[in-house]
């Protein structure tokens, strides 16, 4: 498992009411996660992390990291507040595309292998407050423009159910399946957020296979919450059975990329926290060699959920009897 973070949560961070943890320069994020145990890889946000491309190149050298991704931030200029893609002023628009093509040059510069951008910025509040025909045209051309202009970098479109719009326009793995056929665009694949998958309604696992079996490439982030909102805990915490399920069904299809953890330590330990998540991943890698994936597939392909639990208590949980 490569695991990365998004190195925005290495530094400090703050909700409506707080301010977590120090604030941190790039050199200095890189320092810290270069002495977390199992990561070797960051995604930075353009164009608020990205330094000159030499220069980042440097930093990932001195630390001996690599990029897990470019992700290109949609949603943060004065601009994109009422949305940038979805903007009704084309010079908005042609801004927000401009910021995804930038993000390829630079990914491209920087020795990265994808973009990663979620339109958060992109979506309503109220009844007759958009027209969502005219706004899902104005999405599909936006990805269908951007991911023509050098296709050898992908970009991948991460979905959330809310944030910082009341309902985002790409807010489930279907609609992002349905955004990137439209787009009918080769070098589009979906950005898979455990934790928006989860309070958006959906289990993880099926959104796996749904976005794989649609022959749509995958990119994952980790993290956890309980269901109501998008707290970015670290992993299993809430949902472990579902993280072991999730993680499962990756090895199924193959899945051999990033697993960057998109989690805010806020009250506890930078470090610790993003440890944490290392130290369980790998602990369900190794759980899921010793019981054995074929097993448990050919279990859940017979159809007897009672002796498959049954395989879950004393296999996954380690019950005695």
């Amino acid at each position: 498992m490569k695991l990365a973070v998004i190195t925005g949560f290495l530094g400090k961070t703050k909700d409506r009411f707080h301010e977590y943890n120090k604030d941190l320069d790039l050199d200095a994020k890189f320092g810290l996660l270069a002495g977390i145990p199992g990561y070797s890889g960051v995604e930075v946000v353009y164009p608020y992390e990205t330094p000159p491309a030499d220069q980042l190149v440097s930093l990932l050298t001195k630390h001996g990291l690599s990029i897990a991704a470019i992700n290109v931030n949609v949603k943060g200029e004065p601009e994109f507040r009422n949305g940038g893609l979805t903007s009704t002023d084309p010079a908005v628009r042609a801004k927000a595309v401009r910021f995804l093509k930038e993000a390829k040059d630079y990914a491209l510069a920087v020795g990265a292998d994808k973009v990663t951008c979620c339109p958060l910025g992109d979506g309503y509040e109220f009844s007759f407050q958009y027209d969502y025909a005219a706004a899902w045209r104005n999405l599909v051309d936006a990805f269908a423009e951007a991911a023509a202009y050098k296709p050898q970098m992908p970009l991948f479109v991460e979905y959330k159910p809310s944030e910082t719009r009341g309902t985002c326009f790409v807010n489930s793995a279907a609609k992002t399946v349905c955004l990137i056929r439209d787009a009918g665009t080769k070098g589009l694949g979906v950005t898979l957020d455990f934790g928006h998958s989860i309070y958006g309604g959906e289990n993880p696992a099926e959104s796996v296979a749904l976005v794989h079996g649609s022959g749509i490439p995958l990119y994952i982030h980790i993290n956890d919450n309980d269901g109501k909102w998008d707290w970015d805990y670290f992993c299993g915490t809430k949902h472990f059975l579902e993280y072991v399920e999730f993680i499962w069904q990756l090895r199924r299809v193959g899945y051999d990329g990033w697993f960057t953890s998109d989690t805010s330590p806020t009250r506890w330990d930078v470090a610790g926290t993003f440890e944490a998540n290392a130290r369980l991943s790998a602990k369900i890698e190794r759980l899921l060699d010793n019981v054995g994936v074929e097993e448990l597939t050919a279990l859940v392909n017979r159809g007897d959920y009672l002796a498959t639990w049954k395989f879950i208590e004393s296999r996954i949980f380690g019950l005695g009897e």
